[in-house]
């Protein structure tokens, strides 16, 4: 059982949180944790959902806690490379028409980067590979 590893990196004013593994009941708790943490640090939060095999809707719930929280602040909360066939529930739900969504995390870090007012550049990560 493979379970859920999570990572952040810093890009500027935007910290974006790298999801791995499974999104269920039993690591949304985690899950939770961790974005509480990111937020400690900055309101403007990218998920990268690319290494995401799983999700369900405890996960969702946790997403939706801390977009609220986010955007009651001007905040931001951002989605990046969700695959449909492992996060369907978040079109199932209606929730990839509601938060930022974008294809690739270098797509994201640029968007969130340039609403953060900070002069972001928007420049890929360092080591400019997008996985696979």
């Amino acid at each position: 059982m493979e379970g859920l590893g999570l990572s952040s990196d810093r890009h500027g004013a935007v910290v974006v949180v790298a999801v791995r593994g499974e999104l269920d009941a039993v690591t949304s708790r985690e899950f939770d944790e961790y974005l509480a943490a990111a937020r400690r640090q900055s309101d403007h939060i990218i998920l990268d959902l690319t290494a995401v095999d799983f999700m369900d809707t405890s996960s969702l719930a946790v997403i939706v806690g801390h977009w609220k929280k986010l955007t009651a602040r001007n905040g931001v909360l951002a989605l990046a490379g969700a695959r449909y066939r492992y996060t369907k529930t978040l079109w199932i739900t209606g929730l990839a028409d509601r938060l930022p969504r974008y294809d690739t995390l270098e797509q994201a870090i640029a968007a969130v980067s340039g609403s953060t007012g900070d002069g972001g550049d928007g420049s890929p990560s360092a080591d400019g590979g997008n996985g696979g």
